[in-house]
């Protein structure tokens, strides 16, 4: 009796690891056969900044002495950003300093004076029309 109990137990448990996979793939509504690759979870740089990752889309950070720019990306696809707004906060040793990016050719940018230091926190506050604000850390290297 000791046998089958335990072979019930086992198959119990391969049943409920194998749902379990199968689960932790189920991406409804992403078409990842167009691609073969998951694209969309790949949080390498495309523009030589620092990338997270916020609910599947993929939030480039790109900081620069005159210029902060953010691209993002949903699966490897650029998010339509002609009606995007977001707030920068740049937190370094040397201060604390905040910017507004706008909407510029696929892309959201700002001009000013920054300094992108190695170790300098980011939170960028990303918000579109019609949908509540994501916020987004970075961690300047």
């Amino acid at each position: 009796m000791k046998v089958s109990k335990f072979a019930g137990l086992l198959a119990a448990l391969a049943m409920s690891v194998g749902g379990l996979a199968t689960a932790a793939d189920d991406h409804k509504g992403h078409d990842h056969a167009s691609t073969g690759t998951h694209a969309g979870h790949d949080a390498k740089p495309q523009y030589g900044g620092v990338v997270s990752v916020v609910k599947d889309v993929n939030y480039e950070l790109v900081v620069k002495a005159d210029t902060v720019t953010l691209y993002v990306s949903d699966h490897g696809k650029p998010v339509d950003l002609k009606e995007a707004t977001a707030k920068l906060t740049l937190l370094s040793v040397s201060g604390k300093s905040e910017a507004s990016l706008v909407p510029l050719d696929g892309r959201l940018e700002a001009k000013g004076t920054f300094q992108p230091a190695p170790g300098t926190k980011a939170m960028v506050t990303f918000s579109q029309a019609g949908k509540p604000p994501v916020p987004v850390r970075f961690a300047l290297k």
